[in-house]
């Protein structure tokens, strides 16, 4: 086993426990159920054909008709065609027609320049209605605060072995993130406090007097302050468990391949939530001061967590890892010796003699791009990936990637905007080959040459944002006009104005 993993990582260097089930969401339906009138959903861009007589194989046929790229791009099947083409790369983006997206915003994409088949990034953007459940707070609702509440949703997804796990969260994830939302619709729109608990049915587990099992009140501290920012961020973590908790349940029946990195954003009264799973990125580019609104989930980025699970559940290593990690691969004529190494607990690094357990591959190897979790996946946060396993082996490699999203929040409230202050989403294709300083720059010269009310101004930026990263075909390759290689990734790229629906819907 040694050996094919040694072979597996000299090929790439040369070229969490797993949460506890949660329940259904009871009104969530399934991937391939038509969703409610209530909350839109974006559909995807017809699917590519194959053409008649090809005498392709079903297998193949069933392949090209799953390729799919968002709704809103408007995509005929001539330009549908022409987005899955590796080797004209050309942007894409909504037509002009007079009907944008929420707030003006932004979109463009491209796809790779042949790293898979397809686009696996999927893209999302909804204005999303949220109804409140009947009396949650066991009060009669008030006329006043309305029946319920709309959000503001973008969201990128970055998949990995295959789209469909990127697929799949771009058409439900919001519509998870509803259903979690609608306990709070009545506790959003109240200026008070947030209840402790709320009122349970009667004749339902728990209903009961509890009374008896509460201690003294003298063992409890004051109560924690809880606000209504943390329940809004409460609802979009359960929302991601709860999409990957669904793709588990239907990886099979509905060919959920792969998994996905996911960045989203929510605009919800006043507030911008910006949740990530994985390594894309969101900044805010503010009267030119870049502000980080979110940060990549690597193996490097995640080491001490991914150490320490290996560490409580060694069982999950298989006998085939160590979690200890070392400035380069133990080697048996070094048992004995004395090595540099560093643990779940260290962020310098210390001497240690060697063992013969230190003679495993390590957890965690390689560094910047190159670096791995158990030598095959390069990110520690996202959707999916609930079939991975260890290269030539059963070992599974889920249990050490998270679901769970980090999420920033930013007040709009507390900023006077101007029309060039955004915010700016994108897959890793766009941040490996692109600063956040360059991204700051580009915004400015950008924007500069469009009039502040010009709505289209947006989709240009997000358009220069993908052309400076893929760059341009030359010595059969894509190259900056610095020479380095361009982006050869999928690129996608949201650009969302920060002056919200009432400046420029």
């Amino acid at each position: 086993m040694l050996n094919r993993v040694r072979s597996a990582v000299a090929h790439l260097v040369s070229s969490g426990g797993a949460p506890p089930p949660r329940p259904k969401s009871p009104d969530l339906p399934n991937a391939t159920s038509a969703p409610p009138a209530a909350a839109p959903e974006a559909p995807r861009s017809p699917p590519a054909r194959a053409g008649s007589g090809s005498g392709a194989p079903a297998k193949a046929v069933e392949a090209r008709a799953s390729f799919s790229r968002p709704t809103f791009l408007q995509l005929s099947p001539g330009g549908l065609r022409r987005a899955d083409d590796h080797a004209g790369r050309a942007v894409q983006s909504p037509p002009d027609t007079g009907r944008r997206l929420p707030w003006s915003t932004g979109y463009a994409e491209v796809i790779n320049a042949g790293k898979s088949r397809h686009n696996e990034d999927q893209a999302c953007c909804e204005v999303v209605y949220v109804e409140g459940r009947r009396s949650v707070m066991g009060v009669p609702r008030d006329p006043s605060r309305g029946q319920g509440l709309c959000f503001y949703y973008w969201g990128l997804f970055d998949g990995h072995a295959g789209g469909g796990a990127a697929e799949m969260a771009s058409r439900l994830l919001h519509r998870h993130i509803r259903e979690q939302l609608k306990d709070l619709v009545e506790i959003l729109q109240d200026p008070s406090p947030p209840p402790l608990c709320l009122p349970s049915t009667p004749g339902t587990p728990g209903s009961s007097d509890p009374s008896h099992l509460v201690g003294p009140q003298s063992c409890w501290s004051t109560q924690k302050e809880v606000t209504h920012e943390s329940l809004v961020v409460g609802a979009i973590e359960n929302a991601f468990q709860l999409m990957d908790e669904q793709m588990a349940r239907e990886r099979r029946g509905h060919q959920v391949e792969g998994g996905c990195c996911a960045l989203v954003v929510v605009y919800l009264l006043g507030k911008v939530y910006v949740a990530n799973a994985g390594d894309s990125r969101a900044i805010i580019v503010r009267n030119g001061e870049i502000i980080p609104m979110s940060r990549e989930f690597t193996p490097e980025t995640e080491r001490q967590r991914l150490q320490l699970l290996g560490f409580l559940k060694p069982e999950l290593l298989g006998g085939e890892f160590t979690h200890l990690e070392f400035p380069r691969r133990v080697q048996p004529k070094e048992l004995g010796q004395r090595m540099l190494y560093r643990d779940q607990n260290m962020t310098g690094w210390a001497y240690k003699k060697i063992e013969l357990e230190d003679l495993r591959f390590p957890l965690v190897c390689g560094e910047g791009k190159k670096a791995r979790v158990m030598a095959t996946i390069g990110v520690t946060r996202g959707l999916g990936d609930h079939n991975l396993k260890v290269c030539s082996s059963n070992l599974p490699i889920k249990p050490f990637l998270s679901c769970f999203p980090e999420v920033r929040v930013y007040d709009l409230t507390q900023y006077e905007h101007c029309p060039d202050d955004v915010l700016v989403l994108g897959t890793d294709g766009l941040w490996d080959v692109t600063s956040d300083c360059e991204v700051a720059a580009t915004v400015d010269r950008v924007l500069s040459a469009y009039e502040p009310n010009d709505p289209s101004r947006y989709t240009a930026l997000a358009q220069a944002l993908v052309l400076g990263a893929r760059g341009t075909p030359r010595d059969r390759g894509w190259r900056l006009p610095n020479n380095k290689l361009g982006s050869g990734d999928d690129i996608s790229v949201f650009v969302i104005p920060l002056g919200g629906p009432g400046s420029y819907s």
